[in-house]
């Protein structure tokens, strides 16, 4: 089996339709879609079967990211390798993420939503083909896993509202999983770096970047009507201090004013 993938190798059958990042980032008709995340709006259900489907396309390439790091370095303590302890931990959460594409997939049929009626985006994929393992971590288990806490925990309280009790267990029951595999990535982070403060600064800095760009320009805050709620206490249990927390919603705050121009 081949070692470092590109995204471009990245397969998928015909109901799947891939799309960039900027195609999304930039369409007009997708810009606002998550601030519709309300049962008493009447995009309320679309908005919420399309985070759905991007919640499942994105447990498919955490399943495809955490084996990748599985397999592409080497067991050792070098730059470009990884301790045995640290495969181990991947190995449980591609088990984890192989439960969450399954019952993602039948949150999607239970919403009435089929695989491929929106669009894939890669974005979780290209972060986890990084060659460096440390910023696998922070762009895969820190970045993009720390959202999931957000969005599973946004998709639960979305459950309750909509009095939809599958919905809310389903979800609960993921949240408590992405906590884990947050926390994996928090402590394996620290314990890579621990000599390395150079190598820990480019980390969170790349982790920045990552997470700026999913800050659905802004809409992810703690203000109580934000369509994506960002979960603090959830994000300490993972592993994050408050002052990272505060970081990331600074990173919100920049989004949001650009966005506006």
């Amino acid at each position: 089996m081949k070692r470092n993938m590109t995204s471009d190798e990245l397969a998928r059958d015909a109901r799947f339709r891939r799309v960039g990042t900027e195609e999304v980032l930039f369409d007009p008709r997708q810009q606002n879609a998550e601030s519709q995340l309300l049962p008493g709006k009447s995009e309320g259900p679309d908005a919420a079967r399309g985070l759905m489907h991007g919640i499942f396309v994105g447990e498919i390439q955490a399943l495809e990211g955490a084996g990748r790091t599985c397999w592409d370095f080497d067991t050792g303590t070098g730059p470009d390798e990884v301790p045995f302890e640290m495969k181990l931990d991947m190995a449980r959460q591609c088990w984890d993420e192989a439960r969450h594409c399954e019952i993602s997939l039948k949150l999607n049929s239970h919403m009435g939503t089929d695989v491929g009626e929106f669009g894939e985006r890669a974005l979780l994929f290209e972060a986890a083909c990084n060659a460096d393992p440390v910023l696998r971590l922070t762009g895969v288990n820190r970045a993009l896993e720390g959202l999931a806490i957000d969005v599973f925990n946004t998709m639960r309280d979305f459950g309750e509202l909509s009095n939809d009790p599958v919905l809310y267990f389903c979800e609960d029951w993921m949240l408590a999983d992405e906590v884990t595999h947050v926390k994996m990535g928090s402590d394996w982070l620290r314990a890579l770096t621990a000599n390395d403060r150079d190598r820990l600064d480019r980390a969170l800095e790349f982790q920045r970047a990552v997470d700026k760009l999913f800050s659905f320009n802004g809409a992810r805050s703690e203000e109580p009507d934000a369509p994506i709620h960002l979960a603090r206490n959830f994000r300490r249990l993972a592993g994050f201090t408050d002052a990272e927390i505060d970081d990331i919603i600074d990173v919100a705050s920049e989004a949001f004013a650009e966005s506006r121009g």
